[in-house]
């Protein structure tokens, strides 16, 4: 079963973006304050949980950023390593999709196990 972690402060988003991605699939949802890396799956933030990511980012191709349109925001972005930007005024069905395609592309041994790290 997928694994997505939920960063995102926006609580109607989050709740909205979380029973879309349970309706879609078997994938497990988790809304969280901060993300485990270590956690294998897609881990979606916003401006502020990205902030607070370890840097340099685990497995940056893993991460969704859920942010405006802004260049400071989306350089930040950029220059992590993630390529899954979806802007908060986009319909909840293409942060669905962005998190899709990330499952798809991203091995499922990407996420660094406890106690291997």
């Amino acid at each position: 079963m997928e694994t997505v972690q939920l960063a995102i402060h926006d609580a109607p988003y989050a709740l909205a973006l979380r029973d879309q991605l349970e309706r879609t699939g078997a994938r497990e949802v988790r809304c969280v304050e901060v993300p485990d890396p270590r956690r294998e799956g897609v881990i979606v933030v916003d401006a502020g949980a990205l902030d607070r990511l370890p840097v340099p980012f685990l497995n940056p191709e893993r991460v969704v950023l859920i942010t405006r349109n802004d260049p400071q925001h989306l350089a930040q972005a950029w220059n992590a390593g993630i390529r899954s930007v979806v802007f908060n005024e986009d319909p909840l069905s293409t942060a669905v999709l962005a998190i899709m395609a990330v499952e798809l592309r991203v091995p499922k041994s990407s996420a660094i196990r406890e106690g291997s790290a």
